[in-house]
């Protein structure tokens, strides 16, 4: 009987308890349901984001590898449009960049590279697209903004090329001691047995022994 009575008396504490905090209970429960549910759809449609983004690059290659550059560029704008949280976005933009400046269409190839070094999120990207941009305006003979670009420090694996682009850059500026350094970095950042180090070497070469 003791025990009847003992067992009515939690029963009693668990209703009084739930008529306290039953419609709390039921909240955090389809709150934290609903958190499970808004995950899941987040990663599906994170998902589904990078299928559609990487069918369309897959479309932009083929593009590439027949030289429809117009094909390449409407691509490339429709996944930085649509998809620009994808890694293919910036790939992309990159490729749309350098079929515009292979169109002569600076304008817009800049636009492009400048909207990879704004939205990239890989550093790398970020550091491709500043030295392409550095290229494009030292052909518009931009010097000023060039080096500007070239001064940036990139990451490791790019600080060869870089000094290398510095060094054009002193050049069209008619600073040969400035070049003769620049290029002597980009020679010691180089892999040594990198082919890419003779074309350095060259432009070394041509300014001469420093006076």
């Amino acid at each position: 009987m003791a025990f009847d009575l003992e067992e009515q008396e939690q029963i009693a504490v668990i209703k009084d308890w739930w008529k306290q905090y039953g419609n709390l209970v039921v909240l955090a429960v389809v709150v934290a349901a609903l958190t499970v549910s808004a995950l899941y759809g987040w990663r599906y449609y994170r998902h589904q984001q990078s299928l559609d983004a990487v069918t369309l690059y897959q479309q932009l290659g083929q593009a590439e590898s027949v030289n429809d550059v117009k094909r390449v560029r409407d691509i490339a704008a429709q996944i930085a449009d649509k998809y620009a949280s994808t890694p293919y976005a910036a790939m992309a933009a990159l490729a749309g960049a350098r079929a515009s400046f292979g169109a002569g269409d600076l304008v817009a190839a800049k636009t492009q590279l400048q909207w990879t070094i704004d939205k990239a999120r890989d550093d790398e990207m970020r550091d491709v697209a500043r030295l392409r941009l550095a290229g494009v305006l030292l052909d518009e003979k931009n010097y000023a903004e060039a080096l500007k670009l070239a001064e940036a420090k990139p990451a490791d694996s790019f600080s060869g090329l870089y000094a290398d682009m510095k060094g054009d850059i002193y050049v069209a500026l008619g600073k040969p001691a400035e070049a003769r350094s620049a290029y002597q970095q980009a020679l010691d950042k180089s892999d040594p047995q990198s082919q890419y180090r003779t074309i350095v070497q060259l432009k070394l070469d041509a300014l001469g022994d420093a006076k």
